[in-house]
C-alpha cells in the first residue's frame, strides 16, 4: 500500500472520540424525546373513572362524567321524551309516534362502554387518544331495541297510506270500441328502511320531522303484446257468431259479444269470455237447451214406499261452449260454431236408490198442535227444514244440525215458548212439538237415542215423560241409525197435527214401555201481591201454580225373534211454577200517623 492511500484512509475515518460523542448526542435526544412523550402522556391521562373530553353519545356530550353519571344522564334524558312524539312525513302525509308506542329502548350502558374503552388502555396511551378526542371528537350512537310487532303494524299503516302501486298500460271497452290507456307510474315505502328510520330516530332525543324512504314504482310500456291485443279485442266485435246445436241456431251480435269480453288486466294477459254478462247469458242458453238430471228418490204414502228411478239429463259444457265461440269470433270468416253439450248423470242413480234398503215404516208417531197463528207457522216451517232427510247407516241424527239456527233471516216469527221455567215470548216458538214428534218416533223405532231433554215445565198434551226440547246450538235432540240401512225422516203437517214417519227397511222391533206416575217433588213458590183495593187479611189467588214434579220412563227393546236388544230410562225432573196471591194490606193501629206504603212483591217457599 502507498503512503498516498495510507494517508487517505486515514482521512476518510473520523477519530474514535468524535464518533461516540455523536452516537452520545443522538441518543440523548431520543431519550429527551421519549420522556417529554411520557410526560404528555401523563399529563393527558385523564381518570379511569371518567370518560374523555368531547365524547357525545346520542348527540349528548358526556365528556368528563363518569360512566355511571352518564348512563343516569342519558337514562333521564331518554325517559323525558318517552312520550313526546317525533312526526315522520311520507308523500305529503305525517304521522306522530312516540318511543312508548313502540316499545323502544336503548342500551346506555353498552354506548357508555364503548366510549370508554375508545379512550382507554394503559396511562401513556390513555392520554394520547385523549389529546386525540380534542382535535377529533367521538360521536357514538346507543343500540336500539323495538316490539317488532308494533313496529310492523305501524309501518303497515303508514305504508297503506302512502303506497300508490303503478298501473300498467290497459285496454278499456267504449260500447263496440276498444281504448288504449296509457301505463302510470307509481311510488312505495320502503317498508324495512323506514322501520329502521323510525326506530333509530325514535332512539334519540331531538324532536322534529324525519322523511321516510319512498321508492318510485315505475310502469311499463306499452308493447307489441298489447297492440295485438287491441287488434284482436277489435276483430272479434266487429260482427255477429252464430252458435249451432242441430238444426238449431243462435246469432249472438257484437251488442251481445261486448259485455262479455273480459279484456286482459295487464299487457301479458289474454281475452277471455266472461263477466257478470257472461254468466247470465250461458245460464240462460244451459237453461234452455238443456235438460236437469233427476236424482233417484222416494215417494211415501202411508206405510209403502215407492221408488222413483233416477233420469239423465243433457248439459250444456259451458268452459268449453265459451272456449268455442270465443275462437269463432276471432276469426274474420266462418264465425260459426258448434255447442258443446253432453248427457248429465243423476248424483243418485236407481241402483244405489235401491241399495239403500227404504221400502217400508221402521217407525211412527203423531202430535196435535194448536196456538197461535205464529206458533203454527213456525211449526209447519222447522217440520219442513228436517223433512226428506236421508241418515245413513250408523249415523247419528242431530236435530239442531239438521235445521240450524232458528232466525228471523230463515222466516222464524215470535211465538210461546218456555224460558227459564216461564212462558214467555220468543223467536221460534214451536220448534219443541218437532223435536218431540221426531224423539217419539225414534223412541216408536227402538233407536238408541244418544241426547234428549225435558221441557222445564210439564206439558200435559205430550206423552208422560216422552217430551223432548231443543235450543240451538246447547240443547240437542240426536239418534243413532243402527238398522244397517238407510233411513228416511218424512213428515207431514196438518191444520191441527204433525206426523214424523221414519221409512227404511222394516226391523219388526218390539217396543216395551214403563212409565211411573207424576211425582210431586215441592210445593209451588207463593208470590204475594199487595192489592189495596182489597180489605185487610184478604186473599185472591189469581192461580193455584204447579208443583215440582218428577217421572221416569223405561224403554226395552226386543227384536224380531223377542231377543232383547236394548234397555234405556229417561228421568224428567219439570220446574214448579208459582202460586200468585193477592193479599190486602195490613190494619193500621189505632192513633198511628197515616204513611205512604208503596206496594211490594214478596216470594216465599212453602
Amino acid at each position: 500500500m502507498t503512503e498516498q492511500s495510507t494517508r487517505s484512509d486515514a482521512r476518510a475515518r473520523p477519530a474514535p472520540a468524535l464518533a461516540r460523542k455523536r452516537h452520545v448526542g443522538a441518543a440523548g435526544v431520543a431519550a429527551g424525546l421519549a420522556a417529554a412523550a411520557i410526560a404528555v402522556g401523563y399529563a393527558f391521562q385523564g381518570s379511569l373513572t371518567t370518560l374523555p373530553s368531547g365524547t357525545t353519545i346520542a348527540g349528548v356530550n358526556v365528556g368528563g362524567l363518569s360512566t355511571t353519571d352518564a348512563v343516569a344522564l342519558l337514562d333521564r334524558k331518554s325517559a323525558a321524551v318517552a312520550t313526546v312524539p317525533m312526526t315522520f312525513t311520507a308523500r305529503e302525509r305525517s304521522w306522530r309516534i312516540t318511543p312508548e308506542q313502540l316499545g323502544v329502548s336503548v342500551d346506555w350502558q353498552a354506548a357508555v362502554d364503548r366510549a370508554k374503552s375508545r379512550a382507554g388502555g394503559v396511562a401513556i396511551l390513555r392520554g394520547f387518544h385523549r389529546i386525540q378526542l380534542r382535535f377529533s371528537p367521538l360521536h357514538l350512537r346507543a343500540p336500539a331495541e323495538s316490539y317488532e310487532p308494533a313496529v310492523d303494524y305501524e309501518v303497515g299503516l303508514i305504508a297503506a297510506a302512502v303506497d300508490k302501486p303503478h298501473r300498467d298500460p290497459r285496454l278499456v271497452r267504449r260500447g263496440l270500441s276498444i281504448k288504449e290507456i296509457p301505463g302510470e307510474g307509481g311510488a312505495v315505502l320502503d317498508r324495512p328502511a323506514a322501520a329502521a328510520t323510525i326506530v333509530g330516530a325514535l332512539a334519540g332525543f331531538t324532536r322534529g320531522q324525519v322523511a321516510l324512504p319512498v321508492r318510485s314504482d315505475p310502469a311499463t310500456l306499452i308493447d307489441d303484446k298489447l297492440v295485438r291485443t287491441q287488434l284482436l279485442a277489435e276483430r272479434i266485435l266487429s260482427g255477429p257468431v252464430t252458435l249451432r246445436l242441430g238444426r238449431r241456431r243462435i246469432v249472438v251480435t257484437p251488442n251481445q259479444l261486448a259485455p262479455m269480453l273480459q279484456l286482459p288486466a295487464n299487457t301479458g294477459g289474454n281475452i277471455v269470455l266472461g263477466c257478470d254478462a257472461g254468466d247470465a247469458f250461458f245460464a240462460k242458453l244451459a237453461h234452455e237447451i238443456g235438460s236437469t238430471a233427476r236424482d233417484a228418490g222416494f215417494v211415501v204414502s202411508g206405510g209403502t214406499v215407492k221408488l222413483v228411478p233416477a233420469r239423465q239429463g243433457i248439459g250444456l259444457d259451458v268452459a268449453k261452449s265459451a272456449e268455442a265461440l270465443l275462437a269463432a269470433a276471432e276469426r274474420g270468416t266462418n264465425r260459426v260454431v258448434r255447442l258443446a253439450v253432453g248427457r248429465v248423470s243423476p248424483a243418485r242413480t236407481t241402483a244405489q236408490a235401491k241399495a239403500m234398503g227404504i221400502s217400508g215404516v221402521v217407525g211412527t208417531y203423531e202430535t196435535t198442535f194448536g196456538g197461535v197463528p205464529n206458533r203454527i207457522h213456525n211449526v209447519e216451517l222447522v217440520a219442513h227444514l228436517v223433512d226428506n232427510k236421508l241418515i245413513e247407516p250408523g249415523a247419528t241424527f242431530s236435530f239442531n244440525d239438521t235445521t240450524g239456527e232458528r232466525t228471523a233471516a230463515k222466516g222464524f216469527l215470535e211465538a210461546p215458548v218456555i224460558i227459564n221455567g216461564e212462558v214467555q215470548t220468543g223467536l221460534g216458538g214451536g220448534v219443541c212439538q218437532v223435536s218431540t214428534t221426531v224423539f217419539n218416533a225414534a223412541y216408536d223405532a227402538g233407536l238408541p237415542i244418544t241426547a234428549r231433554t225435558n221441557h222445564a215445565i210439564y206439558i200435559s198434551h205430550y206423552p208422560l215423560g216422552r217430551d223432548a226440547t231443543v235450543d240451538y246450538p246447547s240443547t240437542d235432540l240426536k239418534f243413532v241409525n243402527d238398522t244397517g240401512h238407510w233411513l228416511l225422516l218424512r213428515t207431514i203437517v196438518t191444520s191441527s197435527s204433525l206426523v214424523v214417519t221414519l221409512y227404511g227397511t222394516p226391523q219388526h222391533r218390539k217396543v216395551e214401555t214403563q212409565t211411573t206416575p207424576l211425582r210431586w217433588v215441592a210445593p209451588p213458590p207463593v208470590k204475594r201481591t199487595i192489592d189495596r183495593t182489597l180489605r185487610p187479611g184478604e186473599k185472591v189467588v189469581d192461580d193455584p201454580g204447579v208443583p215440582a214434579q218428577t217421572t221416569s220412563v223405561t224403554r226395552t227393546v226386543y227384536d224380531a225373534s223377542g231377543k232383547q236388544l236394548s234397555q234405556g230410562t229417561w228421568v224428567s225432573n219439570y220446574r214448579a211454577v208459582p202460586k200468585l196471591v193477592r193479599v190486602g194490606p195490613k190494619k193500621k193501629k189505632a192513633g198511628a200517623a197515616t204513611t205512604t206504603t208503596v206496594a211490594a212483591t214478596t216470594t216465599t217457599q212453602q
